[in-house]
């Protein structure tokens, strides 16, 4: 089974920055690729942004593009989540998940299109 296991969420203030990372093990070939998905209370889970593992080509939701950045490092099975200018309506529950076998080629932030999640780190933006 894949694991992935995140960390670095935290209390930040408005404006702030904040670096979530996703930790991948268990893997015998290559993901399709790796999203963030973050999900506020009484909220459905949405797709915040992608990578895919065979070029690096990345994909953002609009309320995020501008001020978060993915990336990844391949040789350690790690993806990164850069949040700058942070607002309020950020805080969320924030997930990494894998998709294995391609599903999420076309819609890229597409919960369902993952199959392997973690368990979640808390980002909350307030003053």
């Amino acid at each position: 089974q894949v694991q992935l296991v995140e960390s670095g969420g935290s209390l930040v203030q408005p404006g702030g920055s904040l670096r979530l990372s996703c930790a991948g093990s268990g893997f015998t070939s290559d993901l399709y690729a790796i999203g963030w998905f973050r999900q506020a209370p009484g909220k459905e889970r949405e797709g915040v942004s992608s990578i895919r593992s065979s070029d690096g080509s990345t994909y953002y939701a609009d309320s995020v593009k501008g001020r978060f950045t993915i990336s990844r490092d391949n040789a350690n099975n790690r993806v990164y989540l850069q949040m700058n200018s942070l607002k309020p309506e950020d805080t969320a529950h924030y997930y990494c998940a894998a998709d294995r076998h391609g599903s999420s080629w076309f819609y890229h932030l597409n919960p369902k299109t993952y199959d392997s999640w973690g368990q979640g780190t808390q980002v909350t933006v307030s003053s």
